[in-house]
């Protein structure tokens, strides 16, 4: 069962990260936690992205325990850590890959907790930011997704993950949309 799902992207990620969360299902059971990079000013992405499900979006307060069924997203100017399966912290450590919040730092934080219960999703980026984190999910036994670089806005992010390791799979935006609503009700059933 997937006990969270972790995404990350860049340029290009938007209209695919939309795609996604609205098929996302309502049933939703896990936490779904987002990080996109985003200038360092006060950001509307909860709200863009909550037109497009009845799912609760919300973006992420330091300490805010993790719920189940709720979508979170990193903050700008912050780096987004999960501490445990519990709680979220925020961290104004030095950038990685030039963005804070990095994916990388999400990612790695919450392989270290969810193990092999994670799901990843890497999608359309113009660094490698993200590569080496959801290679940690893939090492942990999580299941990892890469968008695949053909269908990329920018195709950079993508690859660089590719180039590390094999992911569980490698989609087009349609297949991640509808595979990974069928891969959370087939984990939750």
């Amino acid at each position: 069962m997937a006990a969270a799902v972790v995404i990350g992207g860049s340029a290009g990620a938007l209209d695919v990260l939309r795609m996604i969360v609205r098929e996302l299902p309502q049933s939703l059971a896990c936490p779904v936690v987002i990080v996109i990079h985003l200038p360092p000013h006060p950001s509307g992405l909860a709200e863009l992205l909550g037109a497009d499900t009845s799912l609760t979006v919300k973006q992420v307060e330091d300490k805010e325990p993790i719920v189940g069924g709720t979508i979170y997203i990193a903050p700008p100017s912050y780096h987004l850590l999960m501490e445990s399966r519990d709680s979220f912290a925020l961290s104004v450590d030095p950038p990685v890959h030039f963005s804070r919040p990095s994916i990388d730092v999400l990612f790695e934080t919450a392989s270290d907790v969810y193990r092999a219960g994670l799901v990843g999703v890497l999608l359309s980026g113009a660094s490698e930011d993200g590569a080496a984190g959801l290679h940690e999910i893939h090492a942990a036994g999580g299941t990892t997704i890469v968008q695949s670089p053909l269908s990329a806005e920018v195709a950079i992010m993508p690859a660089a993950a590719l180039a590390l390791f094999e992911p569980t799979y490698v989609w087009s935006p349609n297949e991640i949309a509808s595979g990974l609503t069928q891969l959370l009700s087939r984990r939750s059933s």
